[in-house]
């Protein structure tokens, strides 16, 4: 049952524009058919590589192809416990941990990411996780233990043009706050830096039949504008049911995005933070276009008995309004205290999220 041109279709409907694939989680077991180790999808009833038309399939929709790979390998006989390690409480592991090579286990991950450069045309983005802190009984691993370094050398001499995150431990092209939103524009010694806020449908990464909560399509709206407003990606997270097919619920959620992406797109793509001249009214998120010169104004709470946006620099630099929903026109006064009065219907229109377009002189 497992199609993943219906997979890409979802999502490209839903107005994602680069996916990430996961081909190894912690326990071990490969999408591909990997030459270094046993434990894969070829090996498996189902007997085929599940990876290569997957990327295919989203890169015949005109996608970004990105791959997880993790770092932790609870399976490889080298890979040595830690506080996350499934088998940490094992009397018969611990014992044997000391036995372990660790060298052999770093190169099974530098070969594996070779692999995956390699055989699946260019790749766009390589997304690691995680390196695991020191606790107790169990020594991390860090920076030295994955030779990270010497691993981006390698990584960006077959493509340089790729997109690292930030989970070697050393600062690269993206940072990757999870299951959280940053309260602003994520920084780095006080500079602002390229972010991408990674979040599931529900609390659970991997599908879960009994798992209730599952976010509206209200809230995951507003979590992409809210990311967006703040200089940030998106990275939504899909849990395949064990047939192979993304769960209805998510399919749901899915569509009901792209429904909303289908009229308000251009107050996400191309967009980030408006500039700080700019004040957002109550209950709502600016997102700002720097090439057509546009602000929009994302309605969380639409408002009753009146809009206004305050301040000198919308009252000088209007131009036009409109609602991105039906391109209608918002008419608009400047108030003598220093704010612009949208007139705004009574009747919220039919959109997940309203959103103003103003036009800026």
């Amino acid at each position: 049952m497992y199609d993943p041109k219906l997979w890409a279709k979802a999502a490209s409907e839903a107005g994602m524009k680069y996916f990430v694939a996961t081909t190894k989680h912690h326990e071990g077991f490969c999408l591909w058919d990997s030459a270094l180790t046993d434990y894969k999808a070829t090996n498996t009833p189902h007997g085929k590589d599940v990876l290569a038309p997957m990327v295919d399939a989203f890169r015949e929709r005109g996608m970004k192809v990105g791959f997880y790979h993790s770092l932790i390998d609870w399976h490889h006989p080298d890979y040595t416990l830690d506080r996350f390690h499934s088998a940490r409480n094992d009397a018969a592991h611990l014992a044997n941990d000391k036995n372990k090579n660790w060298n052999r286990y770093v190169d099974y991950l530098w070969g594996q990411t070779k692999e995956l450069l390699t055989r699946f045309g260019k790749t766009d983005i390589l997304w690691y996780d995680f390196t695991v802190a020191k606790c107790g009984r169990f020594e991390g691993k860090n920076k030295d233990s994955w030779r990270s370094e010497e691993l981006i050398k390698m990584i960006r001499g077959i493509n340089p043009e790729i997109i690292i995150n930030d989970r070697l431990m050393i600062d690269q092209d993206v940072k990757t706050p999870e299951q959280y939103q940053p309260r602003e524009w994520l920084k780095v010694d006080g500079k602002p830096v390229v972010w991408e806020a990674c979040q599931t449908f529900s609390g659970s990464w991997g599908y879960h039949r009994d798992e209730q909560t599952w976010k509206s399509v209200d809230m995951l709206v507003q979590m992409l504008i809210d990311t967006v407003s703040k200089g940030g990606n998106l990275l939504l997270n899909v849990g395949p049911t064990g047939r192979g097919e993304f769960d209805e619920r998510a399919l749901n959620c899915l569509s009901g995005m792209g429904r909303w992406m289908k009229n308000h797109s251009r107050s996400i793509y191309g967009c980030t933070q408006a500039p700080k001249e700019f004040s957002a009214p109550n209950d709502c998120r600016l997102t700002y276009s720097p090439e057509k010169n546009r602000l929009y104004i994302h309605m969380f709470a639409y408002p009753f008995g009146g809009f206004f946006m305050d301040g000198k620099e919308i009252c000088d630099r209007i131009e036009y309004a409109q609602f991105l929903n039906d391109a209608s026109e918002i008419k608009y006064s400047i108030e003598s205290g220093g704010a612009v009065s949208f007139n705004i219907p009574v009747v919220k229109p039919n959109a997940t999220v309203p959103v103003i377009e103003v036009f800026l002189k």
